[in-house]
């Protein structure tokens, strides 16, 4: 009976989880229309797109920790009722000042669900194997929530207005809030201390300053800005780090860099997002740019990227029944390197179907990466600090998201621009202009051709540094891997 209810209790869990993933990319279709009805700016218009994630990034690793304090199922309810009023202040928003706000509250709110979902799960799973299986499925809803997020949006829109794309949470979080207090169990640490303001402050500033920067690499020109931002945020990271390890209950435990399975899964969780995000960015407009879908028919012909990593996640428990879990994933991360030489291949109109064998292997070879890491990570401190861990994966995340677009969108921008010899600088530039389309759509072509060798030798490198920086002795379990 108790089984049953911690299953029930993860279904539960697996609303907020897919609700939060879809929200960072559901804007991405509904944005030309919200803009052209409250007239907002390009300048408003990044900032309706990103505010909402750089908040859950900035905020995730002291969220995490709040949930360890006060109680992750207090904490998860709290930001569930305000994502479902937050969404409805967003969907009927009169003008873009309203929507920017709204969407960085949303943030706030997002960053509260995210750690607590995943750390909840480690409470109510304590059987290895039924852990296993159970992060499985929420990392599987978290990548099938980024996926089906433009897909929703384009069939909403069809139909409705923009705001519906942010109304969806509320039925949603409402059938959380009801059932959340019966079916999931509270929990919080004993050794709980006072959050501490300063940390707080320093690991929001830092991580924003940081995301900001790598987003404005990509959409300014001019790289001044957002190197100084970068080059502030690292700064104020290192602060963090130092008054990190002064204090006797830190906001962020950095002893947990002290095992080598957790840092090296959690460098695998970034720089896999590294080369994900960046072939799927150039993924995306090759496939309108070149090949020349619309934005709804490339959304339906990406969404096997979200859907691959799902089905690599949902198999990765079998796979650590009969392997190493560092063996599985090292196994899968050469899978999506070679998917990633794939794209290296495509060129011409009957590319497409090598694109999309591409972008599949890759994702699904991800799979056990994202299952069986995070299960790691989650799984190598004591349940008191479940929540630190969870947030320290999610901020990984975020941050692999964030360098991908901006290091491998500025070396396709840059072979792009070499290939044009400085005579367009972007493919949409070109393809406004109505010139030298030809050229514009090889020269892109031949950037994607180099992202994807990039991301081929990220995955092949991970590989490597999964396998050799494994525990020497036979691989324990997840719940084993500290304090031994």
């Amino acid at each position: 009976m108790q089984v049953n209810r911690a299953w029930l209790g993860l279904a539960v869990l697996m609303l907020p989880t897919l609700l939060v993933a879809m929200d960072v990319t559901a804007l991405l279709l509904a944005l030309p229309q919200l803009s052209a009805d409250l007239g907002a700016s390009n300048v408003q218009q990044l900032w309706i797109m990103d505010g909402y994630a750089l908040m859950v990034a900035g905020l995730v690793i002291t969220m995490g920790t709040l949930g360890d304090r006060i109680g992750r199922r207090r904490l998860l309810m709290i930001g569930g009722a305000a994502f479902a009023a937050l969404s409805v202040v967003a969907a009927f928003a009169a003008d873009p000042l309203t929507l920017i706000v709204a969407r960085a509250l949303l943030g706030v709110a997002g960053a509260t669900l995210a750690p607590s979902t995943l750390a909840l799960i480690t409470n109510m799973f304590r059987d290895e194997r039924q852990r296993g299986r159970a992060i499985a499925i929420w990392a599987t809803c978290q990548f099938t929530g980024g996926a089906l997020g433009p897909v929703l949006a384009g069939v909403l829109l069809q139909h409705f207005w923009w705001g519906s794309v942010f109304l969806v949470a509320v039925p949603a979080m409402a059938l959380l809030l009801l059932a959340g207090p019966f079916l999931l169990p509270e929990f919080r640490s004993g050794q709980a201390g006072r959050l501490d303001p300063a940390s707080v402050g320093l690991s929001l500033v830092a991580v924003l300053l940081m995301v900001y920067g790598l987003k404005q690499l990509i959409v300014e020109s001019a790289p001044v800005g957002p190197v100084v931002a970068l080059v502030a945020g690292a700064a104020i990271g290192v602060i963090f780090v130092r008054r990190q390890l002064r204090l006797e209950t830190p906001l962020l435990d950095l002893r947990l860099f002290r095992n080598r399975p957790f840092t090296a899964v959690l460098a695998g969780l970034v720089f896999a997002g590294v080369a994900m995000a960046g072939t799927g960015l150039m993924v995306t407009q090759y496939l309108q740019g070149v090949l020349g879908y619309s934005p709804v028919a490339s959304a339906l012909l990406f969404a096997p990227m979200g859907l691959g990593v799902a089905a690599g996640t949902m198999t990765a428990p079998a796979l650590a029944r009969r392997m190493k879990e560092t063996t599985a994933i090292a196994g899968g991360l050469a899978g999506s390197a070679l998917g990633s030489l794939l794209l290296a291949g495509v060129g011409g109109p009957g590319s497409l179907p090598l694109v999309m064998i591409g972008i599949t292997v890759l994702a699904l070879g991800t799979g056990p990466l994202f299952a069986l890491g995070t299960g790691l990570v989650v799984g190598s401190v004591p349940p008191e600090r479940a929540g630190s861990a969870a947030s320290i994966s999610e901020t990984g995340n975020y941050f692999g998201g964030s360098l991908g677009f901006a290091l491998l969108g500025v070396l396709a921008a840059v072979v792009y621009r070499a290939r044009m010899g400085g005579t367009s600088d972007s493919l949409a530039g070109a393809l406004a202009a109505g010139h030298d389309l030809i050229a514009a759509r090889e020269a892109f072509t031949v950037s994607v051709h180099v992202t994807g060798v990039v991301a081929a030798a990220i995955f092949a490198g991970l590989a490597v540094l999964i396998l050799v920086m494994r525990p020497a002795a036979r691989t324990a379990p997840a719940g084993d891997l500290v304090g031994r």
